[in-house]
């Protein structure tokens, strides 16, 4: 994956505005696009560049990435800096910072995938030639949108390039709902699946998998708690990855920790669609931070350790089944640096005064590959937006609504199998081998839904997937009660679920109100 580059598309990277800029004259637009869209090559490159925008910081390198962790009922807050104060508590303000940035760059990102759909009409060669690399484009532009209907319900669709002719009308966009948005993202990744590859050079080009297993996870987020229709469609596309895995190159990773190691991911089936960073350092911070931001302060792995800002609550780790390697993997504990986990009000985790006494979050500091800056800044990881695990526990969860427990259980299992087989990981620096365990152990009866959200927590444990599950599943209230991994919060409402739309998009175009209930 690492000779498969981002490009930086200058039209992309310079010029191509989001509805923050709708009101403000455009710099750099191409006035021409025919002069630039000759080959399919030419595509391509446009495709690079709307993807590059996901990679950075102000989207998954840091700003939506964390936004979700502390979102989740996983993720506490060890800073006080009030925007990540508000995701954490639910005290959201429509000015916070994090989300006017990773919205920005969202519809840059669109921009981008507009504009090179609407370029290859330029490109005079036959469909079958040009519309492979064109479907990029439509599966990037769902991608970018499925984030935006989730966090924000009724969000302005644009499906065209901004142009120095269309730019003044798109001053008065407004809102459009939400089932209209999702309409236009299942039909973008239909799309995509009719003409992608089976797959591709690099898991982060979409494939056909990918079209496929995000159309089965939009059509279970459409479910819901009680859509059988949209459950049977998320079960038929799940299973037709499943059954097609071979076709499509995709398999459990037989070592669960090989999915957080830039090292080796490379070689993994798993990852259907993943973001690379490539060890790359863009300018204006559009590198990956997340390893420092859930690195161990004071640490003296990785050029210097973390920043100790997003960390896991104490219950997360102590709720979490012992032999379970995905414990392992997924945290630092006392033996991992060090520290000293009994009793628990001993835990230290370094000598600096700002490290939290409590286990951390592993996943990302481990294996961050090649890193361009102190702290793991600039890593080398892969991070999977979609994986296999997720598509047998799509199925899963859908089978248990439309009454096929029988496949949802075995599906459960096959996940839990990889689960207790244990592995190479890291103790204290120093590679180690955990030996495979009993547990988690099969499910011998009827599977709940319960039980398959439960085991997306733990194998999506900080992946920036629980708070969706949540939102989609309408947990808040007992996620977020007395007896919750972080403990009662009490700003929490059922309005949470959805954020503000920024303040200053709103009062740039009134036409995008009323503000989302609540704030």
């Amino acid at each position: 994956m690492k000779t498969y580059k981002y490009l930086f598309l200058l039209f992309a990277s310079l010029s191509i505005v989001g509805c923050s800029d709708l009101e403000e004259e455009p710099v750099g637009l191409l006035t021409s696009p025919d002069d630039f869209f000759q080959t399919t090559e030419n595509i391509q490159t446009a495709v690079n560049g709307s993807l590059t925008h996901a990679i950075n910081e102000k989207f998954w390198g840091r700003k939506l990435s964390v936004a979700l962790m502390l979102r989740s009922d996983m993720v506490d807050l060890a800073s006080n800096e009030a925007r990540r104060v508000e995701n954490n508590e639910f005290t959201t303000l429509a000015n916070n910072g994090m989300i006017s940035e990773f919205w920005l760059k969202t519809y840059q990102g669109i921009a981008a995938a507009n504009q090179a759909i609407k370029g290859s009409e330029s490109v005079g060669v036959a469909p079958e030639a040009k519309n492979p690399v064109t479907a990029q484009a439509y599966f990037a532009r769902a991608f970018y949108y499925f984030h935006l209907v989730r966090q924000f319900g009724d969000v302005p669709y644009i499906d065209v390039p901004l142009t120095p002719e269309n730019t003044p009308a798109m001053s008065t966009i407004s809102k459009t709902p939400a089932a209209e948005v999702y309409d236009n993202i299942i039909a973008d990744l239909q799309f995509a699946k009719t003409w992608l590859p089976d797959t591709q050079a690099s898991r982060a080009i979409p494939s056909k998998a990918a079209a496929s297993s995000y159309l089965a996870l939009v059509y279970l987020t459409m479910a819901g708690t009680n859509d059988n229709v949209n459950f049977q469609k998320a079960f038929d596309e799940a299973q037709d990855v499943i059954a097609n895995k071979g076709t499509y190159n995709l398999d459990l990773d037989p070592d669960f920790q090989n999915l957080f190691n830039a090292d080796v991911i490379d070689n993994s089936l798993e990852p259907i669609f993943a973001l690379d960073y490539n060890n790359f350092e863009a300018p204006n911070n559009g590198y990956d931070q997340i390893a420092p931001m859930t690195g161990i302060r004071g640490d003296d792995r990785n050029s210097g350790g973390g920043w100790s800002v997003a960390v896991p609550s104490l219950d997360v780790y102590t709720t979490w089944n012992a032999g379970d390697y995905r414990r392992a993997v997924s945290l630092d504990d006392g033996a991992s640096i060090g520290g000293n986990l009994e009793p628990y009000t001993n835990f230290i985790v370094s000598g600096h005064q700002f490290a939290k006494n409590r286990p951390y979050i592993a996943k990302y500091t481990r294996y961050p590959g090649a890193f361009a800056r102190g702290n793991a800044r600039a890593t080398s990881h892969n991070y999977s937006m979609i994986r296999y695990a997720e598509v047998l526990l799509i199925a899963a969860e859908a089978g248990v609504a439309i009454g096929q427990n029988i496949t949802a259980r075995n599906y459960l299992n096959e996940v839990r199998a990889r689960a207790r087989m244990g592995g190479v990981t890291q103790r204290n620096g120093v590679q180690v081998t955990v030996s495979a365990s009993a547990e988690p152990a099969d499910h011998t009866g009827t599977v709940t839904a319960d039980d398959i959200l439960e085991e997306r927590r733990l194998e999506f444990a900080f992946e920036g997937i629980r708070w969706y599950d949540i939102v989609r599943r309408q947990l808040g209230a007992t996620a977020f009660g007395a007896s919750g991994l972080e403990g009662l919060k009490p700003e929490f409402s059922s309005t949470d679920y959805l954020l503000p739309l920024p303040g200053d998009e709103l009062d740039r175009n009134p036409n995008l109100l009323p503000q989302n209930p609540g704030y």
